[in-house]
């Protein structure tokens, strides 16, 4: 991998291959980084969940968990998405209380699709503010409004979240490379 130029590797513990013997597989995504930080040379980042994993009981033992990462090497983490930047801010301050200091990027997923949006948060265990119902209600049967209410609450996101100094922002664009751009030029001259 480094002959392809390769120098970071986001380590997900993902679902469960049901192919490989459950003694061999990596039961937590800390697993995972620490074996690839004790085999290669890679800047190893890892997720988090601002609003709490779906699997922990609670935010403490979810703290636990993030923390593990840290201590096997994860060196950045990449959250989860998110649609309540207040959310992530007091993730953020959880963090800080658990000694976790490795830059923490925000995940930002735009509203353009109704059904993905529901299907993605199911997954994630993310809330839904009444902002973004309203949102929701108002243009789902209009994809085109939809899609223009949905960047501008994503791009009101991004912009509280760099006047607020975060190291990054992870765009869950969904290859849609509309999205991506929409995105680029609405914060073109913010960062």
């Amino acid at each position: 991998m480094k002959e392809a130029e390769i120098e970071n590797i986001l380590a997900l513990r993902g679902d469960r291959n049901p192919t490989i013997a459950e003694k061999d597989d990596f039961h937590h995504a800390s697993d995972l980084i620490e074996y690839l930080k004790s085999k290669y040379d890679f800047c190893v980042l890892g997720a988090c969940y601002p609003e709490c994993h779906p699997e922990s009981e609670n935010k403490v033992s979810d703290m636990k968990g993030l923390k593990a990462k840290v201590d096997a090497g994860a060196e950045v983490l990449v959250s989860q998405l998110f649609f309540e930047n207040q959310k992530f801010y007091d993730f953020q301050e959880r963090c800080r209380i658990a000694g976790i200091d490795v830059p923490v990027i925000p995940g930002i997923m735009p509203v353009i699709n109704a059904n993905q949006i529901k299907r993605m948060i199911s997954l994630c265990n993310a809330s839904f503010p009444e902002r973004f119902c309203r949102i929701i209600r108002r243009y789902e049967n209009n994809s085109e409004a939809l899609f223009d209410a949905g960047m501008s609450y994503c791009l009101s996101q991004i912009i509280d979240l760099i006047a607020d100094g975060i190291p990054g922002i992870h765009l869950y664009t969904m290859n849609n490379p509309k999205v991506a751009r929409r995105i680029c030029d609405g914060i073109r001259n913010l960062v």
